[in-house]
């Protein structure tokens, strides 16, 4: 088995973060010759272009283009293989991943770390899961929700961005000089309720030392998984206690689950009325109009969005369902004899909140019977 020694760091940070910028002052610092992933979402991959103008330092390194498609998804296989081929190379002494700005991160460090297992004699490691962020938006859309320019989205984009902030062990805190000390520390102290461990590093511009990305423990995906405050709170808290779980940051958490289904009339005004003690909720629901779908329900800060997902088990037709339950008998392990899979399960995670009250408007969403 050959030495793993060639670092990989994934930069991972929502469209306008500043990933690219980071990207630009690293190849200008010539610490190290790396290897560098662009992934971009269109046909047309603008981040590399931008990259090809830093100068000749491009020129001295492995570049590669990733586009149209994603490399948590889409392009995952194509990741892998691109991954495998620049290993081959003795010379490359890291390779930086710059992720789609729609990226989850968690699914190319599980990617990733698939291949690793399965791969003996592989010369690179995850060193570094980065994610860019923009202090300045965060502040604005997260905090205060305030919406700033004309391409701001709903929830769900910065739901996306609080997942790419949960699941890194270095935070770039970029954009700091469009806020005041006293702003950045709000900021600062709000990503740490949801990211407690994640290094933070302040910057402008994405002036951010190579060393800084590379001379650090390395990944541990169940431990940076296990960062998140929506994991703390399903791995640490019990369903039945009349009081949610506080850690030593003074954020409590509690899992609220129930098999009725949700009135979606009702749940989405308590959505339109949310409690602002509330900092993240997270989870899968359902509604009695549709008996057929999961539903996604995300919230961070005042913004909030439900996404259906696909299909109940127990929705499938009964000559799909029947040799699935046959194959899988697990399955039945947790089934309601009227309701099946279909389950309610979110995770709240805030500060200064009875579990009491918010279960109480919880209750009053559901579907009478």
């Amino acid at each position: 088995m050959s030495k793993k020694e060639v670092p990989i760091v994934i930069v991972t940070g929502y469209l306008g973060s500043g990933k690219t910028t980071l990207m630009q002052n690293i190849l200008k610092q010539e610490k190290r010759k790396i290897a560098l992933i662009v992934n971009d979402m269109g046909s047309i991959n603008i981040d590399a272009s931008i990259l090809h103008k830093t100068g000749n330092q491009v020129a001295q390194i492995e570049m590669v283009e990733m586009q149209n498609g994603c490399i948590c998804c889409t392009l995952r296989n194509e990741f892998i293989a691109q991954i495998e081929r620049l290993s081959a190379d003795p010379t490359i002494e890291a390779i930086f991943v710059e992720a789609s700005g729609i990226s989850e991160p968690s699914s190319i460090a599980g990617a990733f770390l698939n291949y690793e297992e399965m791969t003996e004699d592989t010369r690179v490691y995850l060193k570094s899961v980065v994610s860019v962020v923009d202090v300045d938006r965060i502040y604005k859309e997260f905090l205060h929700d305030l919406v700033s320019d004309e391409e701001a989205e709903d929830g769900d984009v910065i739901n996306l961005i609080m997942d790419q902030i949960e699941f890194c062990n270095l935070m770039i805190l970029n954009k700091t000089d469009l806020l005041t000390e006293a702003q950045l520390e709000e900021v600062k102290t709000e990503l740490r309720n949801l990211q407690q461990e994640a290094e933070m590093i302040p910057c402008v511009n994405g002036e951010v030392d190579l060393d800084v990305m590379l001379n650090r423990e390395d990944f541990d995906f169940e431990e940076v998984e296990a960062y998140s405050a929506v994991q703390r709170a399903l791995n640490h808290c019990e369903h039945d206690d009349e009081k949610a779980c506080v850690d030593e940051y003074g954020i409590s958490s509690f899992v609220f689950e129930e098999r009725k289904p949700f009135n979606r009339e009702a749940f989405n005004r308590l959505v339109d009325n949310y409690p602002e003690v509330l900092i993240r909720s997270k989870g899968y629901i359902w509604f009695s109009d549709d008996w057929k779908h999961i539903q996604l329900f995300e919230q961070a800060g005042r913004n909030a969005s439900i996404t259906e997902l696909s299909e109940w088990v127990s929705a499938w037709p009964e000559e799909e369902l029947a040799p699935v339950i046959a194959d899988y008998p697990d399955i039945k392990d947790d089934w309601d004899e009227t309701y099946g899979d279909r389950c309610n399960q979110l995770v709240f995670i805030g500060k200064g909140y009875e579990k009491a009250e918010i279960v109480k408007l919880l209750n009053a969403c559901l579907e009478v019977a």
